[in-house]
């Protein structure tokens, strides 16, 4: 690690443990320092993705549907029909149009997954206001494909550093705890909604030109993140599943299952090793943090993660995500 980190690091951990009454052993004081230095490396990763996905999205918008009027779904394209019909800056509208879904993610999500996306969202209106991008081409076809393309590309970047830069999926998220629609189902009647304003005040063919941009996009976004579905599905083999449990259950808020199981790597003859298999249901948006606290304790555990569609009991949608 850069020397310079490594100081940040072990100031911040010494002025951290100054704060405890206890003064704590060597070994809590070099696993706090390792601690550190794996939440930086996670934070540096995040940062990084959430800063090429603003990238992106300002490309697909001024690069492609800015210049020629074109509209997406979600926030972006209450914004677009916004500016189109008030001149008011898209900059400008993006943040106030996403302020109530950030207030939402802040109360119903976490406060560390809110502070991410307004960083996310405030870098993208500055970098739409200031940064010079090219109108590449006028084919329509050409703009509603590729400009949903970098547009999908720039919200699942972000997605996958743990932020949004467009608040549909916060409500998504959010109504489909409170009801039995899925997150799917929120988007595409949010989205059914704006197009449908869109062929009234504009014309049927914006409209279908700003359906196939958000198919476009859509698509785009499930690559990027293997799907939008709600609850990702992880099973983690480490030989230290109890720590890994209790991170599960008190840093998380979330509760796991354990399965008695045995290693299955051993040559003919030699006995299986018992070992305690941990399973559990996390959104998405958490997955970035899981991975965090997983690190902190066997960077080496072994990981299997799946899309689940729909999950019901237990502590599934019963206390907010954390």
């Amino acid at each position: 690690m850069n020397p310079i980190f490594q100081y940040i690091i072990v100031e911040a951990v010494r002025h951290q443990l100054k704060k405890k009454a206890k003064k704590p052993s060597p070994y809590q004081y070099e696993k706090e320092i390792e601690n550190t230095k794996i939440e930086f490396k996670h934070i540096f990763h995040d940062s990084f993705l959430i800063i090429l996905g603003v990238l992106s999205a300002s490309f697909g918008l001024k690069g492609f549907l800015l210049p020629n009027s074109f509209l997406d779904g979600g926030v972006t394209g209450i914004s677009l029909i916004t500016t189109e019909l008030t001149g008011i800056s898209l900059s400008v509208l993006i943040v106030l149009i996403n302020i109530p879904f950030l207030i939402l993610a802040y109360y119903t999500i976490s406060k560390s997954f809110a502070i991410k996306s307004i960083i996310a969202i405030f870098l993208l209106a500055i970098t739409i206001h200031l940064f010079p991008f090219v109108s590449i081409t006028d084919d329509k076809l050409l703009i509603a494909v590729f400009g949903g393309f970098f547009l999908g590309l720039g919200i699942g970047l972000a997605v996958r550093g743990g932020s949004v830069i467009d608040g549909t999926e916060v409500l998504a998220v959010f109504i489909s705890r409170k009801t039995s629609l899925t997150i799917g189902d929120v988007i595409l009647i949010f989205n059914i909604i704006i197009f449908a304003i869109a062929a009234y005040v504009f014309s049927i063919e914006i409209a279908l030109y700003a359906i196939l941009t958000y198919l476009s996009a859509s698509k785009t976004v499930d690559f990027v993140v293997t799907g939008v579905e709600e609850y990702i599905g992880v099973t983690i083999i480490s030989d230290k599943s109890e720590e890994i449990r209790l991170a599960i259950i008190e840093k998380m808020g979330r509760g796991c299952t354990l399965y008695t199981g045995k290693k299955g790597f051993a040559k003919r003859g030699e006995p299986l090793r018992q070992t305690d298999i941990v399973y559990t249901l996390i959104t998405r948006l958490e997955l970035s943090k899981l991975h965090t606290e997983i690190d902190k304790i066997d960077s080496d555990a072994f990981i299997v993660m799946h899309s689940i569609k729909d999950a019901k009991g237990g502590m599934i949608k019963k206390r907010p995500l954390k």
